[in-house]
């Protein structure tokens, strides 16, 4: 029988044991990710454990998006690794608390919504990009140090370790078809982990990367001078840490969003994100953001609340405490696997199915994204640079479509109607559809189905007054809308011109 309970009263149904075999499932999966990442950036690998306790639960307990699962990121690491060699771990720290600090302002000045700037190609590019270096990852773990340095697997235990990953996914494929009532990452987990264990099979575990026993997070102020020599070595690292979090954060929440059919709040989620990382910062932990891998494996495992992520969170402390020893012997084949199914499941395919129907600019924009995601690991960079040539893109194609309609009326009064935006990209092409010499003494410009956006537009409609006025010819502009009026009347001083009222359409007076 399925035991409901509301959560923190968010008018949500919660089921307890989905939510808990959820939350262990993504525990698991966070381990290993954690460590690598903490390891890369050359920082202990409990600083990438208590990253994940620390981010999973506050952003579990106050974040904008239940279901949404949070810890040590590498895109927030790599961020940091000149950082750690230059300076050291306490400035780490202190750089993790200011990011905190910024992405705490950004949810409280309401600046979230701009997410909704990002185009539907760059999120493709940046979600393929994101499950191909996902997938990417899990062939590393092929790889083994000894001690002349980092060597691949070769002949029996490349063979046992493919075969373990195989059966793992496997079973990640097949049990959904026979039950949903147990994630099916964890009991792929649960059974390569057995079938190691009873029959003694070598195969590279999760000790072999670090080891993850420790105490709880320990309170602690960096150690770093409290001056403006400090803020302005952390500053800028700080800034890229916490612009690079709440992209990636903003966007895995909005393809969550897509997922459960359901909103997120993402001014609501950048505060909890901050909160998590200033406590990071003084809680010796490596700060980080939204996981979009965990993300979708707790959704897979049938999470839609907030209870699976604390349980992920406690779990993965309780795992510091007291359950390293286990843990530890966790093949990392049965890990490797379960991502490997999550990268699968991450790529956007009907991206590559639809990609003839999509315009080519669009596709260029996402393969472009998705490159530099995948070359650089600098998702904040791929995102800015795919949403930057989006624009551009937008502003050509939209700078094309303007065009005029002309004619004479019978009091030889010559009339140019206006289609599509007067802005930056579309002026000069708009100043080419006048014939100033050949039009007659009295010129209207309407403006119904058009709209002056910008200052270049005021400038190009002060060009073309005094190019009418300088033949003694009168220009009036019709059927501007209050928005475009305003925008001429607080250029007064830039722009003189006749804005003008027909009578018929009941608009404005003329003016001098």
């Amino acid at each position: 029988m399925k035991a409901y309970f509301n959560l923190f009263d968010f008018s949500q149904k919660v089921n307890y044991k989905t939510e808990v075999l959820a939350g262990l499932t993504v525990a698991m999966t966070m381990i290993p990710e954690s460590l690598s990442f903490a390891i890369l950036a050359g920082l202990s690998p409990l600083m990438g454990l208590y990253a994940a306790f620390l981010m999973g639960l506050i952003t579990a307990v106050l974040g904008g998006r239940p279901g949404m699962v949070s810890g040590g990121a590498g895109a927030t690491v790599v961020v940091l690794i000149a950082l750690m060699q230059s300076h050291g771990v306490e400035y780490v720290f202190a750089a993790v608390a200011l990011a905190g600090v910024f992405q705490v302002l950004v949810g409280i000045f309401r600046l979230g919504k701009f997410i909704r700037l990002v185009p539907q190609s760059v999120m493709y590019g940046f979600v393929n990009g994101l499950a191909i270096i996902i997938f990417m990852a899990q062939i590393q773990q092929f790889k083994i140090t000894t001690p002349a340095g980092t060597a691949w697997l070769s002949g029996m235990p490349l063979w046992i370790m493919l075969g373990l990953v195989l059966l793992t996914i496997g079973i990640v494929f097949i049990v959904p078809k026979i039950t949903k009532a147990v994630p099916a990452s964890l009991v792929a987990i649960i059974v390569v982990f057995l079938l190691v264990l009873a029959l003694g099979i070598p195969t590279k575990t999760v000790r072999d990367i670090a080891a993850i026993s420790g105490g709880f997070p320990p309170f602690h102020i960096p150690s770093v001078p409290f001056n403006i020599d400090t803020l302005k070595v952390i500053f800028p690292y700080s800034l890229v840490m916490a612009g690079v979090g709440l992209i990636e954060s903003l966007l895995t929440l909005n393809v969550v969003d897509e997922i459960t059919g359901t909103k997120g709040r993402g001014n609501k989620e950048a505060v909890a994100q901050g909160t998590a990382n200033i406590v990071n910062g003084f809680f010796t932990g490596m700060g980080g953001c939204a996981m979009i891998a965990q993300s979708f494996v707790n959704l897979s495992a049938g999470s839609r609340a907030r209870l699976s992520g604390i349980i992920a969170a406690l779990a993965i402390l309780l795992i510091i405490l007291f359950g390293a020893p286990v843990i530890e012997r966790v093949p990392m084949a049965a890990l490797v696997g379960v991502m490997i199914m999550v990268a699968i499941g991450t790529f956007e395919w009907i991206s590559i199915r639809i990609i003839n129907k999509m315009p080519r600019q669009d596709v260029a924009v996402g393969i472009l994204v998705a490159g530099i995601t995948v070359w650089l690991h600098n998702l904040a960079l791929a995102v800015l640079i795919g949403v930057v040539l989006s624009a551009l893109v937008f502003a050509w194609e939209s700078a094309k479509r303007i065009r005029a309609r002309k004619f004479t009326d019978a009091q030889g009064v010559r009339h140019y109607e206006i289609y599509g935006p007067l802005f930056f990209g579309s002026v000069a092409t708009f100043l080419e559809k006048f014939d100033v010499v050949g039009d007659p003494d009295e010129v209207i410009i309407d403006f119904s189905e058009s709209r002056v956006t910008d200052m270049s537009a005021i400038d190009a409609l002060n060009k073309l007054t005094a190019r009418y006025q300088q033949v003694n010819k009168k220009l009036h502009l019709r059927h501007l809308s209050e928005d475009c009026r305003r925008l001429l009347h607080n250029a007064a001083g830039v722009i003189e011109v006749n804005v003008m009222e027909d009578p018929y359409y009941n608009v404005a007076t003329d003016r001098k």
